[in-house]
Order: structure tokens, then C-alpha cells, then sequence
């Protein structure tokens, strides 16, 4: 008689590999027609709107995250892509303090960083009572340290100028200095701010209306952010935009979960849901809000640039509700950029304006 044929541990571990490449290789772009539910809607009706879209997601076990990982946060070079512990200026293919190896440094016991990787639930699983399916979505849990992990705890992100702890790449821990809040926070580096908010921006709209019981914290009601935070989290997602590794891992968690962060796909989506940034907590973000008028607009709106811009290289840029690009004629005396709407649609478009040393949004609605 013959014996059965048994898969080896490590080639059972790269079929499952090759399968997840496969699945996320077919799902790798937004549907058509995904968001059309959502188009020309703000505000609440929006949030609701892209709730409908989101909802109901294919769940992974949270046992099933480990394997997940492999494809969702692999770096060019094959290593464990820990925003964490990543090296300060977010180069992918930089020289961390430490890097890890899927599976070979999965946690286990830690003591010291570089021990191990384990999976973070960057909206602190105790905010939802670590309940499903909230406690294994990939779009809010990621693979960091262990020890960073466990320093960070259950503690809200904010700013931190006097840190109590800092990590080797730079994410610290200490009092807030954010606006509205002033206990311990935690502050990853600048590098992946918007890739946690975008991720705070997702949980608020995956679970809108689905958050009863949820035990809350100094920084959300349920499923909705407090003032303080919100207003932090939109400031990060103006300072760090949407990166290719955000891109990459929205396309790969469609095909394992079926749905989509918005946030990621449609940047704007979060200004036309809560506005755009406010307060002064942040000077060099909301310093890049500019101010509009008219606004709403018919044909033509001016942009109040901000003193000593170059206006050699400015790239103006409109994008619609549906993501739709348009790149506007304009024209520069002084410090006021004009631009021709007049052939544009009606509705709602978030400028970004690029210059030689810095990227500015403002929100403009055309009648």
C-alpha cells in the first residue's frame, strides 16, 4: 500500500503564499461603479453611504492575520514592513533598527525591540471589547514590534513634545500636546501619520451605526472619533498623503476581505464627511489649507497663496467626489492664483496645489 502524500510544513506555507498572491492579483483594483452610491453625497449622508459600500466584509480569523501579513505588509525586500519600526524618513528599503522575517520572528515572548512582530490593533481592540468582526479587520490591525506594541498599550495617538519613552525609529510616548487632550498618547513618526488616520477614517465608516456597546476611550464615542482626535487625525491625513504602500495593501485587502478603505482610494472622502482641518495644534497643516472665494463658485474662484510661495512650478490640481481629475486653466498675479471652472460640473472638488516645496488643499464648490 502506498503511503499518502503530506505536504511539508514550509511548502504548505508557500502554497498558501502563492494562493494569496493569486487572489489578490485578482482583485487588485477599484470595481467600476464601486463608489457610485457615495457620488455628490457630504457629510453624514456620505459616511452612511460608504457604510453601505464597505459593509458585510469577507472576516479573517485574527489566527488567519499571520498568514494575511505575508502579502498585506511585505516590503520590496521580503521583510515584515513594521510602521513601528521602519527607519525614520519611511524609505521602504532603508536601514531600520531591526527587521523581521514572516513567520521565523513571529511573537512569542518580547522584552527588548527587535524580539519579535505581533499584530497591533492601531484602534485599540479594548475601544470595541475585542469583539468580531472589528478584532480581525486588516484595515486597522498591522504587524509592529512587540515591545513597541506593548508600550503603546491601549493609549490614544496624539502629539508628544516631551516623550516619556521613545522607540529606536522615533515614535514616542508621553503627555499630549494636541489641543483638547493632555494625558498619555502615543505618536508614531510622520511617515506612516496618514496611513493610521486613513485607518481611523475607515473604522468610523465601517461600523457606523454598528458600534453599540462599544466601551469607547478618551478619543472616539463608539465608533466616532472625539472632536480632538478627529481634528488631529485630518490634520495627519493633509501632512502625509497617500502613499504606493497604502495603495498596494487597499488592493490586497480587497481581495482577501471584499471590501475597501475609502479613505485610501478617495482622500477627499474625509474633508467631505467632517471638513477640513481646524484648531492650531498643527501650524504647518493647517497653514496649508487655503482660503477660497468666492466659494461656492460659477465660473472663476481665486486662491489666497501663501506669502513667499514660488509660483514658478505651481501644478493645480481638481479632483471631484467620483475621483475624477481636472486640471484647471489658471493664471498667478502676486500671491492670488485664479482658476477657470466655468467648463467644470457642478458639485464638489478638493484642490490640491503643488509648488516647488509643498502640497495645499482647499475644498471648492462649483454652482
Amino acid at each position: 500500500m502506498k503511503k499518502p502524500f503530506l505536504l511539508s510544513h514550509n511548502f504548505r506555507t508557500v502554497l498558501v503564499f502563492a494562493m494569496l498572491l493569486l487572489v489578490s492579483s485578482v482583485f487588485s483594483q477599484i470595481p467600476s461603479g464601486y463608489y457610485d452610491a457615495a457620488n455628490g453625497k457630504t457629510g453624514v449622508a456620505l459616511q452612511a453611504a460608504l457604510h453601505n459600500i464597505i459593509k458585510g466584509h469577507t472576516v479573517i480569523s485574527y489566527a488567519g492575520l499571520w498568514t494575511a501579513y505575508y502579502t498585506t505588509d511585505d516590503k520590496p525586500n521580503g521583510k515584515v514592513w513594521d510602521m513601528y519600526s521602519d527607519v525614520p524618513d519611511g524609505t521602504p528599503n532603508g536601514n531600520p533598527p531591526y527587521s523581521y522575517t514572516f513567520g521565523t520572528d513571529q511573537c512569542g515572548n518580547y522584552s527588548v525591540e527587535g524580539d519579535c512582530y505581533n499584530r497591533e490593533h492601531s484602534w485599540p481592540k479594548s475601544w470595541f471589547n475585542d469583539t468580531p468582526p472589528m478584532n480581525s479587520d486588516l484595515f486597522h490591525i498591522y504587524p509592529t514590534d512587540g515591545k513597541v506594541n506593548g508600550m503603546r498599550d491601549n493609549y490614544p495617538y496624539g502629539t508628544v513634545s516631551s516623550p516619556s519613552w521613545t522607540s529606536l525609529n522615533g515614535s514616542k510616548l508621553g503627555p499630549c500636546t494636541w489641543p483638547g487632550y493632555t494625558a498619555t498618547v502615543f505618536e508614531p513618526i510622520n511617515a506612516y501619520k496618514g496611513d493610521l488616520a486613513r485607518g481611523y477614517f475607515y473604522m468610523s465608516t465601517r461600523y457606523y451605526t454598528e458600534d453599540a456597546g462599544w466601551a469607547g476611550s478618551p478619543a472616539t464615542t463608539g465608533a466616532q472619533m472625539k472632536t480632538w482626535e478627529l481634528q488631529l487625525m485630518l490634520h495627519w491625513s493633509d501632512a502625509d498623503s497617500v502613499s504606493q504602500k497604502e495603495t498596494d495593501r487597499n488592493n490586497t485587502v480587497y481581495g482577501m476581505q471584499h471590501n475597501r478603505n475609502p479613505f485610501i482610494d478617495h482622500p477627499e472622502y474625509a474633508y467631505l464627511i467632517w471638513g477640513n482641518p481646524t484648531g492650531t495644534g498643527d501650524q504647518d497643516a493647517s497653514s496649508r489649507q487655503l482660503p477660497v472665494y468666492p466659494n461656492p463658485a460659477t465660473d472663476q474662484c481665486s486662491v489666497i497663496l501663501p506669502e513667499g510661495t514660488a509660483t514658478g512650478a505651481l501644478h493645480p490640481l481638481l479632483v471631484s467626489v467620483t475621483g475624477v481629475k481636472h486640471t484647471p486653466v489658471f493664471s498667478v498675479q502676486g500671491n492670488i492664483l485664479d482658476l477657470n471652472i466655468q467648463a467644470m460640473a457642478r458639485g464638489i472638488y478638493i484642490l490640491i496645489l503643488t509648488s516647488e516645496t509643498s502640497v495645499y488643499q482647499a475644498k471648492i464648490v462649483k454652482e
